[in-house]
């Protein structure tokens, strides 16, 4: 039930169309809860018709305008409720750890180019946060606001350093079992 709540994050920090919920999603929110443009807009409607947002009036009538929302006081309610609840953590479920976990079993054929692919992946992930950091959260900027905000996006960049130091080491071991083993040298050589 967290794609209702991060919608009603949304409109409490500035009321919004969907296609601008969706903008929004793609900028901040979507980089640890992602949704679909349909997904959103088939939650504003339930949203809606449950009473915790509204349409705004429209500033003048115009044919094809886009609607835009805004949280009543029974969603912000909802939302601090759910905020307040406790939540278990979620296991963790990974392919990656899976498949690398198969390979024991099978085989490594192609899985170091994949491993090298990820962590590709993680650091340019890491990067594009740590440039939102530098970018959004200057030295002085500490409102409560902000310095949550800050937690979320720390969080991520927590998150990538640990998957980039991770799949390094992953892929020196990779290529100290494939040297081991005879194998093709290079398939998990780290950059």
């Amino acid at each position: 039930m967290s794609l209702p709540h991060a919608i009603l994050t949304a409109l409490l920090e500035k009321p919004s169309s969907g296609l601008e919920l969706t903008r929004r999603f793609d900028r901040s929110i979507g980089y640890f809860w992602s949704a679909t443009h349909q997904q959103i807009y088939r939650e504003l409607g339930k949203l809606e018709a449950e009473g915790y947002i509204r349409t705004l009036p429209a500033e003048q009538p115009a044919r094809g305008q886009k609607k835009r929302y805004e949280v009543l006081p029974a969603g912000r309610a909802e939302l601090a409720r759910w905020t307040a609840a406790s939540q278990d953590p979620k296991p963790q479920r990974d392919v990656l750890l899976l498949r690398l976990r198969a390979s024991a079993v099978v085989g490594t054929a192609g899985l170091g180019t994949d491993l090298r692919r990820h962590l590709d992946l993680h650091r340019r992930q890491l990067a594009e946060y740590e440039e939102i950091e530098r970018r959004d959260f200057p030295p002085g900027r500490d409102t409560p606001q902000d310095r949550l905000r800050h937690l979320v996006l720390r969080a991520g960049i927590d998150l990538e350093t640990f998957w980039t130091q991770w799949l390094t080491h992953a892929l020196k071991e990779f290529d100290e079992l494939s040297d081991a083993a005879g194998e093709r040298p290079g398939d998990g050589v780290a950059e």
